[in-house]
């Protein structure tokens, strides 16, 4: 199953990068995808970053799964711009996982994903609008194909959560072990 990463300038460095890195570790396959005009993006902390593909390029029939870091452009874009959003609904449609960390989850409360899902987001962020069951003392958290974290602190739980529902716990586990978590 391979999956797509969306990078946004202003994206969180660690929930995106790292949580890529370890993706990449277990040998899951994971394409990076911007809405940017350019495949070049800017993390929040200065990281330039060559994207693999601008959104016009890729087709989403051959993507498992999603993952939609944090960072400063969801507060930037979230009422602006809907196109995460829909791209969260139609894999969320097509029973496809969706793996969103920090500010995130926000995409996914505001179109309805999280409704009577178990899901964490960073602290402040959650809304009762959202309709899920907020677990706040839980940086990571899975509940069917919906996987949730609470931000940077918590990437490596999140990344494992994803490599488990790809690969297997079995997997999880071993990568845990290799970066001596």
């Amino acid at each position: 199953m391979k999956g797509l990463l969306i990078l946004s300038d202003f994206c969180e460095d660690l929930e995106a990068l790292g949580t890529r890195a370890l993706l990449k570790r277990a040998q899951i396959e994971i394409d990076t995808v911007t809405y940017n005009e350019t495949k070049e993006i800017t993390t929040a902390f200065g990281l330039d970053v060559k994207v693999d593909y601008h959104m016009d390029e890729v087709d989403l029939d051959d993507y498992g799964f999603l993952v939609i870091p944090g960072g400063k452009y969801v507060a930037m874009i979230i009422e602006s711009d809907t196109r995460i959003k829909s791209l969260a609904k139609i894999f969320e449609t097509e029973d496809k996982m969706i793996a969103a960390i920090c500010a995130g989850p926000r995409f996914l409360g505001e179109m309805g994903i999280l409704e009577n899902k178990q899901y964490t987001i960073y602290k402040g962020l959650q809304e009762e609008s959202y309709k899920g069951i907020y677990k706040e003392e839980l940086k990571a958290v899975t509940d069917g194909k919906i996987i949730t974290g609470r931000g940077a602190g918590a990437t490596i739980e999140f990344a494992l959560e994803i490599i488990a529902f790809v690969k297997s716990k079995d997997t999880a586990k071993q990568i845990k072990n290799s970066i001596l978590f």
